[in-house]
């Protein structure tokens, strides 16, 4: 077994990030999304024989569900993990129960089976994050306290450079289908007997018809990629780390040492404080993570391309700004560099706010913004999980406390993602729902305002 601080197990432990990180650029914020949009865009559809005139609620309900779902059963899941000490068993189902969610939205083709692609958002959320937990709660035990910051940077950069490589791969299939062999199926009466301009028409909703197929494609080409890398961090992460016997009521204990971390936190004003500010923070950065392409496409009327340019411009910044972010932490602390990014996170929620479709030269003004979103997107993640880790008290149940980080994470996301559906529903606008997304991040900031160090009192 390889030892805490070992480089095999550090490069193992932040594999992962590669192995996963597909679903969240490709599934959650590319390429799904996109898709999604182009099958819905101005259509009602029926889900669970309920009628939705907002598609873009639906999506945002579905993924505000599967947060819920996560958060309850995280408990569970740690009490089971911590009692068996078998994290390694459980992080893998998840990870299978994503993986094989995603390769299923190939499936999803047209309105009709609209209901397919929901089913399987929920199921895929629930499996990428669900995997998370024991995910995060193994950064104590594969690195030292003061290799955290840079261990769990490590990660994240394995994450950006490895999907950022897939989603290449993706975009070639959909701006180029006819290469990768997806037919552009015209019709034979159009080419001898219509016009050029029906030609023309023809052939770009042809070539419009072969990207949605590159794009199921793509949903397989994610699935593959994630379980099939996650073998490598398999192999390399401790198993059975204590064989406690299970007590009776072993299951339903996760809720429990919920609660003791709860009244826990007392003791620890540091930490208590630091997570109301992530889950303030989070209600923010994971809704925008979740729904700026629907943004770009709904609200903006940006196409597809634009979309994907911004995309690929957030993740190669966000590489430069983790590594950025991860040495003004350790020039200045953590808290001080948490709190630079929040108010560039404000800077980004009212300049969306003020974006219109008409403006002339929208989709340049929206890739500048996809840059600064970019520098903080790493830098924050990374730093948020890397602080409440130098936090935590001394104790051998890391799962649960990271399962309450998780679930306090997750909760965040439910709230951020029902207010934005919601407020799209009343105002029938998305700018209203990013404006509501700054003021979450103001009130994160008051919060860490009061924080001084991450050096924690045991």
């Amino acid at each position: 077994m390889l030892k805490i601080g070992d480089k095999k197990l550090i490069g193992a432990w932040a594999f992962y990030d590669w192995a996963n990180s597909v679903y969240s650029l490709v599934i959650s914020t590319a390429v799904f999304p996109l898709f999604y949009s182009a099958i819905t865009k101005g259509e009602t559809v029926y889900f669970l024989g309920m009628k939705w005139e907002y598609a873009d609620t639906l999506y945002s309900y579905a993924l505000s569900f599967s947060f819920l779902i996560v958060a309850f059963i995280s408990p569970i899941l740690s009490a089971i993990a911590d009692y068996t000490g078998n994290k390694l068993k459980f992080m893998k189902f998840f990870c299978w129960l994503g993986g094989l969610s995603v390769m299923t939205m190939y499936f999803f083709e047209d309105l009709h089976t609209v209901w397919i692609g929901i089913i399987c958002t929920i199921l895929a959320s629930i499996g990428f994050w669900a995997s998370i937990v024991f995910y995060n709660s193994y950064l104590p035990e594969v690195a030292r306290p003061e290799e955290q910051d840079a261990t769990s940077a490590k990660g994240f950069i394995y994450g950006y450079i490895g999907s950022i490589i897939l989603l290449l791969c993706c975009l070639a299939m959909i701006l180029v289908p006819g290469i990768f062999g997806f037919d552009l199926h015209i019709s034979k009466t159009i080419l001898a007997n219509g016009s050029e301009a029906a030609i023309e028409t023809a052939l770009e909703s042809a070539k419009n018809e072969a990207s949605l197929k590159a794009m199921r494609v793509s949903f397989i080409l994610v699935g593959l990629w994630w379980i099939g890398f996650a073998q490598v961090t398999f192999k390399k992460l401790p198993n059975k780390m204590h064989n406690r016997k299970p007590a009776k009521d072993f299951i339903w204990k996760g809720f429990k040492e919920l609660q003791k971390v709860w009244f826990e936190l007392k003791q620890y004003p540091t930490l208590k404080n630091f997570l109301l500010a992530f889950f303030l923070l989070s209600v923010g950065v994971q809704t925008i993570i979740l729904l700026a392409t629907i943004f770009g496409s709904s609200e903006l009327g940006l196409g597809t391309i634009n979309l994907i340019i911004t995309v690929l411009l957030i993740q190669f910044v966000a590489i430069l700004g983790a590594y950025v972010f991860s040495k003004i932490s350790k020039k200045y602390g953590n808290f001080k560099a948490l709190k630079i990014t929040l108010v560039i996170w404000i800077l980004v929620c009212l300049a969306a706010f003020m974006l219109e479709k008409e403006m002339t030269y929208v989709e340049n003004y929206f890739y500048a913004l996809g840059a600064l979103l970019g520098l903080v997107l790493g830098a924050i993640q990374s730093l948020t999980r890397s602080t409440y880790s130098k936090l935590l008290p001394k104790t051998e149940d890391n799962t649960t406390y990271f399962s309450f980080y998780d679930v306090t994470e997750k909760i965040a996301i439910v709230l951020g993602t029902f207010v934005f559906g919601f407020l799209i529903y009343l105002t029938d606008s998305m700018q209203w729902s990013v404006l509501s997304l700054g003021l979450f991040f103001v009130a994160a900031l008051c919060v860490l305002n009061k924080l001084k160090s991450t050096k924690h009192v045991h």
